[in-house]
């Protein structure tokens, strides 16, 4: 840690705060010093290490809202099918990638797309066809699904007689009742997620949450917060927080994923199990804020819990529901727990809402900050009562690129999709929007989507018509909601999210400035470094040096070898 004096000055500062722009800030231990005009800077620090910004643009540093970092770390090392165009261009991919990778025991794939297979239904002899003996693995693009092959069946020990979890679904064949290969929600979690974190080491996941926090770090973002926390997931965390000397890379808040069991008793245990991990882990770097409930899945593959049918007639039983979720919801809520919750379609939304406000009811006037992840589908009454009760909502933009909405649209397929994602109706309701990414379901850099938050455009192919652009949201807010506010979700808006004096100095400098040049420029910017607590984590200057020196080495050693 740096505890020297250093003033940046000279820049265009977007402090996320009512006095909205400055010229210079102070930083002194690890915190704002100051923040303003530059001639009271240098009043203040005139012997201050100064650090020209030639009018570049300062953000405070983006806090993604909801993440899954080690997943995260993994998926980057994964085969990405976002960009198959169709099931020849799938297998195509993945026969390239197991040739790539022949002494690999198994392959990984991931954000592969409904809409890429036409309306057909993904099984395992499509993959069988390219990779037969070696399991394959290929998450969705949403996570809440993967599809595998016959191999991989057969490593999972699923078959005809393997019954379906709680809130989960082994697809099958209607005349022989064999496993299909697709694996949705808690099938996928509680057969695939338990079999791959057993094949990995403690060092092959250590190894995931550097390259998330390198990748975060490069695209600006200061701080995470982690919405599927397990034991290996923390365990991971703690070492790094040990090898750091009691920091890490960013900041990280964690809540944990709870498993829906058969009987309340089993249920409300979770919680106490947290209660306790909260109680523990509470440092200025790492805490555990709360837990995570599914209520449902997501609509990309009808598993979303909605208030009417889906296009084909069908719907989906939540996972939670609320019979079950009440006892958790308020033992949480009692012991000071932030509860989040996954709520994609409107009845899961409703759910939700009404365990929180029994728990509420039950509990009298306690401090809270209960939040609702993902919100796609909801009602306008239900957007009101969130407002109503103080809940926040959490909600990703890129999970509105008009890219990925073919299949989305498709499966509604009414009214429904003309109230997709409607971000600006929470604040116009008085409700906290927090903005973040999902990632891995969605890609990371918090710039692109910045871009989809203000223009309902695609980052993955902006000459797409936008999706709804009434309700994009202006540039300056939709910043806002991605730094002040995702803070605020955490309980940090005493520590971070806005570029007030006494705030930790963690903040982010574009080499472009989107406020003169436009929204289009967020899809081309790049970071120029990025702060956090006052100690420069990344500088693109240094690291573009890094890789030249590196790279000439290189050469010099081929020049070596071929002389030789």
């Amino acid at each position: 840690m740096n505890d020297s004096i250093t003033h940046y000055r000279n820049g265009k500062i977007f402090t996320a705060a009512d006095d909205g722009w400055a010229e210079s800030i102070v930083v002194e231990d690890h915190k704002l010093r100051f923040v303003g005009e530059t001639v009271y800077a240098e009043i203040l620090a005139p012997d201050a290490e100064v650090i020209d910004l030639e009018g570049a643009v300062v953000l405070p540093g983006f806090v993604d809202a909801h993440t899954h970092l080690v997943m995260m770390g993994f998926a980057l090392q994964k085969l990405d099918l976002r960009d198959a165009t169709d099931l020849a261009d799938i297998q195509s991919s993945i026969k390239q990638f197991a040739e790539s990778n022949p002494d690999a025991p198994r392959l990984l794939g991931r954000s592969w797309l409904f809409s890429a297979l036409d309306g057909g239904h993904p099984t395992r002899e499509m993959i069988d066809a390219v990779v037969p003996d070696r399991p394959v693995y290929l998450d969705a693009n949403d996570v809440h699904s993967v599809w595998v092959n016959t191999a991989a069946l057969r490593e999972l020990g699923i078959d005809a007689d393997t019954p379906d979890p709680i809130g989960g679904r082994i697809g099958r064949d209607p005349v022989t009742g064999e496993a299909t290969g697709m694996l949705y929600e808690t099938a996928m979690m509680l057969y695939v997620w338990p079999k791959l974190a057993e094949l990995a080491s403690d060092e092959d996941r250590d190894a995931a949450l550097a390259l998330a926090f390198r990748h975060y770090l490069e695209d600006g973002v200061t701080g995470a917060v982690d919405m599927a926390l397990g034991a290996d997931e923390l365990a991971s965390l703690e070492r790094a927080l040990d090898a750091g000397d009691g920091t890490l890379p960013l900041r990280v808040a964690a809540h944990w994923l709870m498993t829906r069991e058969d009987n309340e008793a089993d249920n409300v245990r979770q919680v106490h199990d947290v209660i306790e991990l909260h109680e523990r882990v509470q440092g200025p770097w790492l805490r555990i804020a709360g837990i995570k409930i599914i209520i449902d899945g997501v609509i990309d593959s009808c598993t979303a819990a909605m208030k009417e049918p889906y296009s084909d007639g069908t719907n989906a039983e939540p996972i939670w529901d609320l019979e079950s979720l009440i006892p958790v919801v308020t033992a949480a809520d009692a012991a000071g727990l932030q509860i989040a919750m996954h709520a994609i379609g409107d009845e899961a939304s409703e759910i939700g809402l009404t365990a929180l406000e029994y728990a509420i009811a039950a509990n009298g006037d306690i401090p809270r900050r209960h939040r609702m992840e993902h919100l796609e589908s909801i009602t306008r009454d239900n957007v009101e009562r969130l407002a109503r009760l103080g809940i926040i909502a959490s909600m990703q933009p890129v999970h509105a690129d008009p890219a990925i909405q073919e299949n989305w649209q498709a499966m509604l397929g009414d009214y429904r999709v003309n109230r997709a994602y409607p971000w600006p109706e929470f604040t116009e309701a008085g409700a906290v929007l927090a903005l973040g990414s999902d990632a891995p379901t969605a890609p990371h850099p918090p710039l692109p989507n910045m871009f989809i938050a203000t223009t309902r455009r695609s980052a993955i192919d902006p000459s797409l018509a936008p999706n709804l652009p009434g309700y994009a949201l202006p540039l300056a807010d939709a910043l806002a909601h991605a730094t002040r506010d995702a803070a605020y979700s955490c309980r940090w808006e005493d520590v971070t999210g806005q570029l007030v004096r006494g705030k930790a100095a963690d903040f982010v400098v574009l080499k472009q400035d989107p406020f003169t040049e436009g929204v289009d420029s967020l899809l081309t910017t790049e970071i120029a470094m990025t702060v956090v607590a006052g100690s420069v984590r990344y500088d693109a200057t240094r690291a573009k040096k890094t890789e030249a020196q590196h790279t000439e080495a290189q050469h010099t050693e081929a020049q070596h070898t071929e002389t030789r």
